[in-house]
């Protein structure tokens, strides 16, 4: 039976000196015939398009930013998100979802509250997945709908994407936490004196098994949206951001996708999650002083605070972002990875790892360091982290004219695998705005900090070219990734 949305493939030709003359409904990949009805176009890149467009100063496809997502203690709003960090508002407070036992070394989290995902998705599933779950999937669709695509499934999403070109990268630290541990005690309830009685899998939720699984984020995602390109999830612990990012950039750069959902999500604001990592000793346990307990580079800085959420980017090719009407709102310019190969928890000293992360991240990208003139850095407010990073960041860009460092995590804590897919958000949003937000609650810092480096107590102004997000994690996973902003090429 014939549809009324016939599809077809056109060979798009993308010359800036002629784009301007071309209808925008032929831009954004819909044309209307003689009756009014809508015909859809598969957009295709065509080998004739000039390199200037489609290619990086390294040869490569040139891979653009058009959406953005988050769901953190600052809100699932991205424009109040950063006006939250602008204004050095911390998010941290004292837990409220659950009651912490007494013995708990640290009560205090950047924990979400007030989490109403009924508008993405149905109340049977909100109720039922785990929340690192929920929170991408509301990411990724806030992302989609930032960027002008819709979430629905049906012919207004078909117009502009070709679902078998897209697809979703997804990563997760921890993955479901909750639904792990809910599966456990359930496992547990009866108790005979001072020993547990297992009570076998009767109790168990029947889907524990699936949404404890990392990759289920992006899989849910992807069914949800019709998405049948790439799609699985990176864990590279507190790294699995960029990591999900880069490798989402690789797919389209190799011609596998058009459109990529990139980014993280975690949510281990529980016991078990707080209990971990305060048993090996990197907590905070500033109770009395929430806001003031995440303190990067601070003398008195005694752990990380946990934080929970998601960060979601839409990329696409250039050809593709321009061929649907799309405006780019950066670019992802590349980066790299790199191992310590040093200790489970604790970073190279000399910072060995990270140095060789970013020197990649800059080869990949075709760009100088004297270039970079930002760094949202990984700077958790860990003892022994910090200045590790710092040191480097200080000798490879420390003579560029105009350079800040700032660590995003003072405000919201470290979301673990979700940080760096925050964390760019961060970093787009201050090549947009051209304003870095302030470090708060350095009051007594390190002695080999360089202060003119750092971003003060208040946001600055910083017309952002070149911003490096890095982010590492446990197992001495180091990522470095550059965005910049977007600039069309004209012939």
């Amino acid at each position: 039976m014939a549809s009324p949305c016939v599809q077809f493939s056109v060979a798009l030709k993308l010359r800036a000196a002629s784009t301007r003359g071309e209808s925008t409904a032929r831009r954004s990949g819909v044309e209307r015939g003689s009756t009014g009805r809508r015909t859809r176009i598969v957009v295709r890149a065509a080998s004739s398009i000039p390199d200037g467009v489609s290619m990086t100063r390294n040869g490569k496809k040139r891979v653009v930013i058009t959406g953005l997502g988050v769901v953190t203690a600052h809100g699932n709003d991205v424009d109040d998100f950063y006006a939250k960090l602008l204004a050095g508002e911390s998010a941290i407070s004292p837990i409220t979802e659950w009651t912490p036992h007494t013995d708990q070394g640290t009560v205090i989290a950047g924990e979400i509250k007030g989490f109403e995902p009924e508008e993405f998705m149905t109340k049977k599933m909100a109720r039922r997945v785990d929340p690192f779950i929920a929170y991408q999937i509301v990411a990724a669709k806030k992302a989609l709908q930032s960027a002008g695509i819709p979430f629905a499934k049906g012919e207004e999403m078909d117009a502009m994407v070709d679902k078998t070109r897209a697809g979703c990268l997804i990563g997760s630290a921890m993955g479901g936490l909750h639904s792990f541990t809910t599966a456990t005690e359930n496992c547990v309830k009866e108790f005979n004196g001072e020993n547990p009685s297992w009570i076998g899998h009767k109790k168990m939720n029947p889907f524990c098994i699936p949404f404890a699984i990392t990759n289920m984020g992006s899989a849910l995602t992807a069914m949800d949206l019709g998405f049948m390109g790439p799609n699985y999830s990176i864990s590279s612990a507190c790294a699995s951001g960029n990591f999900c990012i880069l490798n989402s950039v690789d797919h389209i750069r190799n011609g596998e996708a058009d459109v990529m959902l990139a980014g993280a999500s975690d949510a281990a604001v529980l016991p078990s999650g707080m209990g971990g990592f305060s048993a090996v000793k990197a907590l905070s346990k500033r109770n009395d002083d929430p806001t003031a307990a995440s303190r990067p580079w601070d003398k008195g800085r005694d752990g990380f605070v946990m934080g929970e959420g998601a960060g979601v980017l839409v990329l696409e090719s250039l050809e593709h972002a321009l061929g649907r009407g799309a405006t780019p709102i950066a670019e992802v310019l590349g980066g790299s990875y790199s191992c310590d190969a040093h200790h489970m928890t604790e970073p190279h000293p000399d910072g060995a790892g990270v140095a060789l992360a970013i020197t990649r991240a800059l080869k990949d990208s075709g760009v100088d360091a004297k270039d970079v003139n930002y760094v949202n850095a990984h700077a958790t407010s860990t003892p022994a982290g910090d200045m590790a990073e710092l040191r480097v960041l200080q000798d490879m860009f420390g003579k560029n004219d105009v350079f800040k460092i700032n660590s995003t995590k003072g405000m919201i804590g470290h979301l673990l695998g979700a940080a760096s897919a925050v964390e760019a958000v961060a970093c787009i949003k201050a090549i947009q705005l051209g304003e870095v937000h302030p470090n708060i609650n350095l009051e007594d810092p390190e002695d080999d900090v360089e202060l003119g480096l750092l971003v003060g107590d208040t946001s600055e102004k910083l017309a952002v070219d070149v911003a490096l997000s890095n982010s590492f994690g446990f197992g001495g996973h180091n990522s470095a990734v550059l965005f910049g902003k977007y600039v069309p090429t004209v012939e």
